[in-house]
């Protein structure tokens, strides 16, 4: 079979996990940096196939097997509601409370956890939805990232949402080359360190 981009499915969940740590320190392998490889997802993925699957897309390799996604949200602010509401309950237990403020590695990634009011940014009040993107490096640069987002916008559209913005790491300069290619521009947010914000609109060009 031939590779394909499709709509997510449960059984994809441990290969969206596993994509998101090996594409987790700006664009590279994250594994084995915190005290388990899922934390990752807990924070960046699994939230967004949990919640709202509907916007959640693959590429399958052709034999089932997941080796890149676009997940995201239509509306930010409800998904922090349920993100908050929901996901956090789902997973409480599961890890300890990160130090206030924070000291380690861990700690830092363990408070994006536990604060999903972080996704709420006045500047990027005017778009509304939002999306993370990961594909395996092998599976880079060969036009499947062009169809996840596609796939993506379809369906933001269909949802009611006119504008869409994502966050990516400043030091992921391949992912910038690719987001402008993809018609992306910056979005400034005074305060931002580490992070650059892009948006566009979410009709296709």
């Amino acid at each position: 079979m031939q590779p394909l981009i499709r709509a997510y499915r449960p059984a994809d969940l441990d290969a969206v996990y596993d994509i998101c740590v090996r594409t987790g320190d700006a664009g590279g392998d994250a594994r084995g940096q915190y005290s388990t490889d899922r934390l990752m997802g807990d924070v960046f993925a699994a939230p967004y196939v949990t919640l709202e699957p509907e916007h959640a897309h693959v590429l399958d390799d052709g034999t089932g097997a997941a080796v890149g996604y676009v997940i995201g949200t239509a509306d930010t602010a409800r998904f922090v509601r349920r993100y908050r509401d929901e996901w956090l309950p789902a997973t409480a237990g599961r890890y300890p409370h990160p130090a206030d403020p924070p000291v380690t590695r861990e700690d830092s990634m363990l408070a994006l956890l536990e604060h999903p009011e972080r996704m709420i940014v006045p500047e990027l009040a005017d778009h509304p939805a939002h999306l993370h993107i990961d594909l395996l490096p092998q599976w880079q640069g060969k036009g499947w990232g062009r169809g996840l987002i596609s796939a993506l916008l379809a369906g933001l559209r269909a949802a009611g949402a006119s504008r869409v913005h994502l966050g990516m790491a400043v030091t992921n300069v391949s992912a910038r080359a690719f987001y402008d290619r993809m018609g992306f521009t910056e979005i400034p947010v005074p305060g931002a360190t580490g992070v650059t914000y892009l948006g566009r609109g979410t009709a296709e060009r």
